[in-house]
């Protein structure tokens, strides 16, 4: 019997091979990352809500535990532990009580010889109502499926679903249709819940919205911000828009830092949460001369109005929430730019005070400084 003969491969089956390989692999390891993500914030939730039950010191704390563990965490563990994000973590553990299951079958969770799930609670605490809980539990999806379906903020998003029918509705349109995080929220914003409930033909709204949803992909999933802070990524790392843009940055900090006016760096890519929405600013200074922040936007285009909008808002939330007493309010600066033509506008933050404009005028950089240095730089990295 003659040997069966080896296939030989096209180039453009060996191209084909290599891009399923890297796909497949890929959203394993994404997946894999949002699950572990996923379940940390789970046990965390159980930890907090097991404290404030059972705590020995707890009324030491009261109303005020999870913004003194914040500070406590942030400073020894990781800036991510917000006081929002670990009530998030105790909301997520007291709606998804299910995922426990989910954890005694799937993982063994030890950290110097001792089992975390061993400290979970049979019956862990619902803050559901036993009827709420009744449809819940009869309608509630496989904690298997959810943890592999869905990311944390995935999650979040369905935990301002207060109904939880409405909440198990959007967690099996979700995972049918494979909905990114932005489609799942455009769909819970448009009512879709409500307009289900209201439609005569269910089926075929179902397939209408089914058919222009925007599918969730590793490559949005990984440049989620919660997962690169939970990989200990920074957002500088990521969040670059391009190879020019990330140049022209690097430039940007070496000149003002170079220019002798008293800019102090202080961050690049500097997240900020609004509402509940992660922004990130550009560059970050502080200036000791005019003691106050000075914020940097770079846009890869021509200026237009929203651009000043978008710095003026993040202008706005530093004074509310960064600025000190002593400081003065902080100042904005945006560049603009469309090959050899440069723009700049310094947003003051509707300050009225005069005074305070011309002395910001004359202690930062001149606008034609500025401008030739982002038109040279331009013209180099292009290069």
């Amino acid at each position: 019997m003659k040997p069966r003969k080896k296939k030989q491969l096209t180039f453009v089956e060996l191209v084909e091979s290599i891009r399923v390989t890297h796909n497949l692999f890929s959203d394993q390891a994404v997946r894999a990352v949002n699950i572990s993500l996923t379940l940390r914030n789970w046990i965390i939730g159980f930890f907090i809500l097991e404290y404030e039950q059972n705590g020995k010191d707890r009324a030491e704390y009261g109303t005020q535990l999870i913004e003194r563990l914040a500070v406590h965490l942030q400073k020894g563990i990781d800036e991510c532990y917000s006081d929002r994000y670990l009530r998030l973590c105790r909301q997520f553990y007291g709606t998804y009580p299910q995922i426990r299951k989910s954890l005694i079958s799937k993982f063994d969770l030890i950290e110097n010889g001792k089992s975390l799930i061993s400290q979970l609670p049979i019956n862990p605490t619902d803050e559901l109502t036993y009827e709420d809980r009744t449809i819940s539990v009869r309608l509630e999806m496989p904690p298997e499926k959810l943890l592999r379906q869905l990311s944390f903020t995935h999650f979040i998003e369905l935990l301002r679903c207060a109904d939880p029918l409405k909440r198990v509705f959007y967690e099996v349109e979700c995972i049918r249709g494979n909905w990114s995080v932005r489609e799942l929220k455009r769909q819970i914003s448009t009512l879709y819940y409500e307009r289900s409930g209201l439609s005569r033909n269910k089926k075929k709204l179902a397939a209408l919205v089914q058919a222009k949803v925007e599918k969730h992909e590793s490559s949005i999933t990984i440049r989620d911000p919660y997962i690169f802070e939970f990989l200990g990524i920074k957002p500088k790392e990521v969040m670059g828009e391009s190879d020019i843009e990330d140049a022209l940055l690097d430039k940007l900090q070496e000149f003002l830092l170079e220019l002798g006016y008293g800019f102090c760096f202080e961050a690049r890519q500097k997240r900020i949460l609004i509402g509940s929405k992660h922004f990130f600013v550009d560059l970050v200074f502080y200036h000791r001369i005019l003691k106050c922040h000075v914020l940097i936007e770079l846009k890869l285009n021509e200026f237009n109005h929203e651009h000043l909008g978008q710095l003026n808002t993040y202008v706005s939330w530093y004074k509310k929430n960064v600025m000190t007493d002593g400081d003065n309010p902080p100042v904005g600066i945006l560049l603009c730019s469309v090959k050899d033509h440069a723009l700049v506008e310094y947003a003051l933050a509707g300050m009225d005070n005069s005074l305070f404009v011309s002395k910001y005028q004359l202690e930062l950089p001149k606008k034609e400084e500025m401008q030739s240095f982002i038109e040279a730089r331009m013209r180099e990295v292009e290069k």
